[in-house]
């Protein structure tokens, strides 16, 4: 069999896949020896629990509280999870350094201490000081709230195996942790794959909700191997602009409930909380005279939001006119003008076109497109827009508006702020028929 060298520590036994000074368990000096063990492939992620000697099952005969959730402390993020937190889940965080990762995870834990339920915050990023500073910063310590600090997946994996297992695991971040099952340093992807297969087959077989913390990459995307979203059951990322104090935690994959679900919450000094009606959050202290702004009703999962777009059309005096969007695809900016160009015959080449999102939003709706094609055609003629208006709408390359899903809602929730005038398909089936309606021209 082969064999491969890894560093045992002679005054408690832990292992470490490198060298260092420091022993990573018992934080002894200089006490890592250098020792030859088998390698070992990491147990598969995908093996499903039942017990070695089990075979398939009925599905019927399995009890119906199987997977039964309990809350987390948070209505809200029960209702987009679907079933809260589910023995035996894995869940998936992802999100830009700072943006309130940990904080989140932290308040989780001590909702779950202040119920009742043990938790555990595995750290391989801060200290036991740095955690208990934050923890009593939020007001959240507690004798339910227990706390670690390791970089190796056998501590985990020694606390999910445990006599008394807690009821929920959260490992910040899967990138720092070590398993001495795979070759390679933390965070590459040998190491992530066999940490993660282990930590989830781990909490499975022991009914304990596990919640890992994933880098990101500089493009946004979640780090590590794309088989870490298929190990896990939910996939969870929280986003914002780190200027801003909102926070929206979207829901990518979900086993156990609906996917593309978010929830808003706002920073303040006592963590994150959860705005309950975040319809008209965003808008801020708009100025309806001024032209260039237009009132959008998007929805991201099942939620409308109001939010304002903003447009700025000016003269510029380069060969090649600067087109930037914030909130929303610039692709989708420059399609949208050259449908404007082409439809309305109108000679945007000789202006910079500036589009934006107020509040720090980024969105995918595409019922933003009517707003955006409204803010600039309000700045373009340099007049506003009807106050009280609202606008939504997909628009096509033939300058078509199209409908788009969740009328009843947009519709619902524009009567309930009282908008009026409505701009969407029914009401304005073309490009040209919203210009005659807000400008009188043809």
């Amino acid at each position: 069999m082969k064999t491969k060298e890894v560093f045992r520590c002679t005054e408690c036994g832990g292992q470490s896949p490198r060298w260092q000074g420091q022993c990573p368990s018992c934080r002894a000096w200089n006490t890592l020896e250098p020792v030859a063990v088998a390698k070992g492939k990491a147990r598969s992620a995908t093996a499903r629990h039942n017990g070695p000697d089990q075979g398939p099952q009925p599905l019927e005969n399995l009890p119906d509280d199987a997977a039964q959730g309990r809350s987390s402390g948070f209505p809200a993020l029960d209702q987009v999870l679907g079933k809260g937190l589910t023995p035996g889940g894995a869940i998936l965080l992802g999100g830009e350094p700072g943006i309130g990762k940990s904080t989140l995870l932290l308040q989780l834990a001590g909702r779950q201490a202040a119920l009742g339920s043990q938790a555990v915050y595995l750290s391989g990023e801060e200290s036991l000081p740095q955690l208990k500073s934050r923890a009593q910063r939020l007001g959240l310590l507690g004798p339910g709230l227990l706390a670690m600090a390791s970089t190796s997946v056998e501590d985990g994996l020694a606390v999910l195996e445990s006599q008394d297992p807690p009821e929920l695991l959260i490992v910040d971040s899967v990138q720092t942790l070590a398993s001495p099952s795979a070759e390679g340093i933390p965070g590459s992807v040998s190491q992530v794959r066999a940490v993660s297969a282990e930590l989830v087959e781990a909490a499975k077989k022991n009914r304990t909700t596990l919640i890992l913390v994933g880098h990101v990459t500089k493009e946004g995307q979640i780090a590590g191997p794309k088989l870490l979203e298929h190990m896990v059951d939910t996939v969870l990322y929280l986003e914002g602009d780190r200027s801003h104090f909102s926070r929206i935690l979207r829901v990518l994959k979900n086993r156990y409930g609906p996917s593309d679900e978010l929830v808003v919450f706002v920073m303040k000094e006592q963590g994150l909380e959860i705005v309950d009606d975040p319809s008209t959050m965003f808008l801020g202290q708009r100025e309806t005279a001024l032209s260039g702004s237009a009132l959008v009703m998007a929805v991201e999962g099942q939620r409308p939001f109001a939010v304002e777009v903003q447009a700025l059309a000016s003269k510029t005096f380069l060969s090649i006119p600067r087109r930037t969007a914030l909130g929303f695809d610039t692709n989708r900016l420059h399609l949208l003008l050259a449908v404007l160009e082409k439809r309305l015959r109108l000679n945007l080449s000789q202006f910079d076109i500036y589009a934006k999102i107020s509040g720090g939003l980024a969105m995918r709706d595409p019922g933003l497109d009517l707003g955006v094609v409204a803010a600039v055609l309000s700045s373009y003629y340099d007049q506003p827009l009807p106050e009280g208006g609202i606008f939504w709408g997909e628009v096509d390359l033939n300058g078509q508006v199209r409908p788009v899903s969740g009328r009843d809602t947009r519709l619902k929730q524009a009567r309930r702020l009282g908008h009026d005038p409505v701009f969407e398909a029914e009401s304005c089936r073309t490009l040209a028929d919203l210009q005659q309606r807000l400008f009188g021209k043809s």
